[in-house]
C-alpha cells in the first residue's frame, strides 16, 4: 500500500509544483498574513492546495485531509493526507527558487509515504515506509542516506519563527549548537531542509515551531535515509523543537539545546 500511496503523492506533487511555478511566473498576489505580518499566504498557496485536495478526493474519497490553507477533514479509511502546498512561501513570493510542495500519507502516528517536490530546482525527494529514500531528477533516481562523518564539523541548517519575540531565543539556540558546526544555513523551507538532510547535503537541521504539514513528508524521507527526527519539549512560546540528522548527531544537538 505504501508504494501505491507514494505513486499517487508523486503524481499530484508534480502537477501541483507545475501549477505553483506557473503562477509565480504570472506574478504573485498576497492574499493575507497568517500568524504575523511577515508570515504570508499567497493566492497560489490556496489554489495549489485546492488542486491537491481535489485530486486526492477523486482518487481516494474516503481518506482524511490536513492542509495548511484549508479546513481539516476526517476520513473513513484511517489514512490522512498532510499537505503543505507551498513550503517556503516567503521565498516563493520573493522570487527565490527554494520552495516546495510537500505531500505525505499517514495512518495515525505512522508515516506511510512522503514526497517533497521542488518545482524550480527540479528535484523530487520521495520515501515509502520500509522502502528507503530517494531523490529523483532529470529521469534518474538515486537512493539517499544521511551523512555520518563530519571531520570539519557539521553543516547545519535552522529556521526562525516569524514572531520577533522569539528571535532572541532562536539565536541563543544557534549559539549553543555552533560548537558542533562547520557552518549554518538558513534556506527558509523546512521540507527542503529535511530533504537535504536525507541526501547528506546538510548534516543536520533543527527548528522550533514546525507544523505537521511542514515536516510530515520530510521526516519520513529522513527516517528512510537512516536518520532520526527528534522532538524536544516546547519553549515558553509553546514551540516544540524538531531535530533531524544521523541519530548520533541528532542526540548531540539535543544535548546542547537542553543541557543538564
Amino acid at each position: 500500500m505504501s508504494l501505491d500511496l507514494l505513486d499517487l503523492a508523486r503524481d499530484i506533487a508534480l502537477e501541483a509544483g507545475d501549477l505553483a511555478r506557473r503562477r509565480r511566473a504570472e506574478g504573485v498576489s498576497i492574499a493575507a498574513s497568517k500568524s504575523t505580518l511577515a508570515d504570508i499566504v499567497t493566492e497560489a498557496d490556496r489554489e495549489v492546495e485546492a488542486l491537491v485536495r481535489s485530486r486526492l478526493a477523486a482518487e481516494r474519497p474516503g481518506d482524511g485531509f490536513l492542509g495548511e490553507e484549508s479546513d481539516a477533514s476526517d476520513g473513513t479509511t484511517g489514512i490522512t493526507w498532510v499537505v503543505d502546498p507551498i513550503d517556503g512561501t516567503v521565498n516563493y513570493a520573493s522570487g527565490m527558487p527554494s520552495y516546495a510542495v510537500s505531500i505525505a500519507a499517514v495512518r495515525g502516528a505512522d508515516r506511510l509515504a512522503g514526497v517533497v517536490r521542488t518545482p524550480v530546482l527540479g528535484e523530487t525527494f520521495v520515501a515509502a515506509r520500509g522502502e528507503g529514500a530517494f531523490v529523483e531528477a532529470g529521469g534518474a533516481r538515486h537512493r539517499v542516506r544521511v551523512s555520518s562523518e563530519y571531520p570539519a564539523g557539521a553543516l547545519i541548517a535552522t529556521g526562525f519563527g516569524y514572531d520577533p519575540a522569539t528571535h532572541a531565543g532562536d539565536i541563543e539556540t544557534v549559539q549553543r549548537v555552533m560548537p558542533l558546526a562547520r557552518d549554518v544555513r538558513r534556506i527558509g523551507a523546512a521540507a527542503i531542509d529535511l530533504g537535504y538532510v536525507a541526501a547528506g547535503r546538510l548534516d543536520a537541521f533543527f527548528e522550533r515551531g514546525l507544523k505537521p504539514w511542514d515536516m510530515a513528508a520530510g521526516a519520513l524521507i529522513v527516517a528512510e535515509a537512516g536518520g532520526a527526527v527528534l522532538t524536544l519539549p516546547a519553549d515558553d512560546f509553546g514551540r516544540e523543537m524538531t531535530i533531524a540528522a544521523h541519530p548520533d548527531l541528532a542526540q548531540k544537538i539535543a544535548d546542547r539545546i537542553l543541557p543538564e
